[in-house]
């Protein structure tokens, strides 16, 4: 599953507190409860997939 922070939030990935996943990209996450509990409290937002460039 792919998420980003909400408009103007650091959300800290559930492994690695000091990272933070932020509004300017999205990244890839495991659908574990951390993360659902920050999608369900607004913190995070599932987006689609990213696209594959063609090489």
């Amino acid at each position: 599953m792919f998420v980003k922070a909400a408009p103007g939030l650091k959300v800290p990935q559930e492994e690695k507190p000091r990272d933070y996943i932020t509004d300017a990209e999205s990244v890839e996450v495991p659908a574990s409860a951390y993360t659902l509990r920050r999608i369900a409290d607004g913190d995070l937002i599932e987006v689609a997939a990213p696209k594959k460039a063609k090489e």
